[in-house]
């Protein structure tokens, strides 16, 4: 019975901290997951990127819908620093079928998306993660051979209107990164769609 109590409490512990996910300064781990051209991306493909903007985001939501445009401009201007967009769709398509995998790819299509737009098919690496909402974004920046969580939260503080956005947080953090400077802000609290998780 003793023994019982302790392995239930030592895995109801392990719950809590696989939900809690990242904060930042946690190491993250990498991922392999399908892209829309069929073959499967993992961080560690990326030689030369010096970090990642990961951003986990769907097709159906209007805020990440806002958004789209914005992801693009952000990884049109800082790939070329060795900062590219991962955007990553953990939604079950049997909740909405608009987030399919086919789906994903007429979305991309339409959109020009210029980054990989991958399937978190089972849901783990959003949980690992921590994320709960489209867009939820994880600046990731390599130290050796560690990806270290640098920003956590929105991209930016009005999904409204990019014209009247006065905190750019995802590019604010960047900056301060290649600056050799600590982020002044390295968490938000995201604004999207809550997750649909599977049943």
């Amino acid at each position: 019975m003793k023994k019982a109590a302790v392995l239930l409490f030592a895995f109801v512990l392990s719950i809590s901290a696989f939900s809690q996910g990242y904060a930042p300064g946690d190491e993250a781990i990498d991922f392999k997951l399908k892209n829309i051209d069929d073959s499967y991306v993992s961080l560690k493909d990326y030689d030369s990127a010096k970090g990642f903007i990961v951003i986990f985001t769907c097709n159906h939501c209007p805020y990440a819908v806002a958004y789209e445009d914005r992801i693009i401009a952000l990884d049109k201007k800082f790939k070329k620093s060795g900062y590219p967009v991962i955007a990553i769709n953990p939604n079950d398509p049997v909740a909405y079928p608009s987030d399919s995998f086919e789906k994903m790819k007429e979305r991309a299509s339409e959109k020009g998306f210029t980054f990989p737009y991958l399937f978190d098919e089972t849901q783990e690496i959003a949980k690992t993660y921590g994320a709960t909402k489209t867009p939820h974004v994880f600046l990731l920046q390599k130290e050796k051979s560690k990806l270290v969580v640098k920003y956590i939260g929105a991209i930016d503080d009005n999904y409204q209107d990019s014209e009247a956005v006065k905190e750019k947080f995802v590019e604010n953090a960047i900056s301060s990164i290649v600056d050799n400077k600590d982020v002044a802000v390295n968490s938000t609290k995201a604004i999207g769609c809550s997750i649909k998780w599977k049943k």
